[in-house]
């Protein structure tokens, strides 16, 4: 027997003024079987960072054909593709082409590695951004998971600030490729 998705939810009231996009968005997010409570935050927080009333969560680890997060037109055409992780060359050139642009949140602290192995392979790559979030940053979020969550959001200067009626978690995302 399969083991199933665990739900979260996160009612996310986001503020962010590099965009001036104001919005509150009430998230349900698959934890699945096979992915870290990390990573899930890690979702989270490129969906905030991305937000639009068009950006949703894909089926991600479920489907090898479909990003973590995506924004499709209305003609079901892709315009944003958002990957978490280290994806090798191969999945970086589908997200390339699939899509208008393509964003990639490395984390975990290893991704150092990874992006000196990949680096000059996917600079031909017009439409590709690599996000890289620190180790010491992803950590902070291990306090702010619940089942349920509610989170004021704020984005200022390409930082982020994360909050819940106790704790707060500060991400200052790197940009490694534009």
């Amino acid at each position: 027997m399969a083991l199933k998705s665990t739900i979260y939810k996160a009612d996310c009231q986001i503020a962010d003024m590099d965009r001036g996009y104001y919005a509150l968005h009430n998230l349900t997010i698959a934890l699945h079987p096979s992915e870290t409570e990390e990573r899930m935050m890690v979702r989270l927080v490129a969906f905030v960072l991305n937000a639009d009333e068009q950006l949703q969560f894909s089926k991600g680890l479920s489907s090898e054909n479909e990003p973590d997060i995506w924004q499709k037109t209305l003609t079901d055409d892709i315009e944003l593709w958002i990957d978490v992780g280290m994806p090798d060359e191969k999945r970086i050139r589908k997200a390339s082409s699939r899509a208008e642009q393509a964003l990639i949140y490395s984390y975990g602290g290893r991704n150092s590695v990874w992006w000196s192995q990949i680096k000059s392979k996917i600079t031909r790559f017009k439409n590709i951004k690599i996000i890289n979030l620190l180790k010491t940053d992803t950590d902070q979020l291990a306090v702010l998971i619940k089942r349920s969550m509610q989170f004021q959001i704020s984005i200022q200067d390409g930082q982020l600030w994360i909050s819940d009626e106790q704790h707060t978690a500060h991400i200052t995302p790197e940009i490694w490729l534009i």
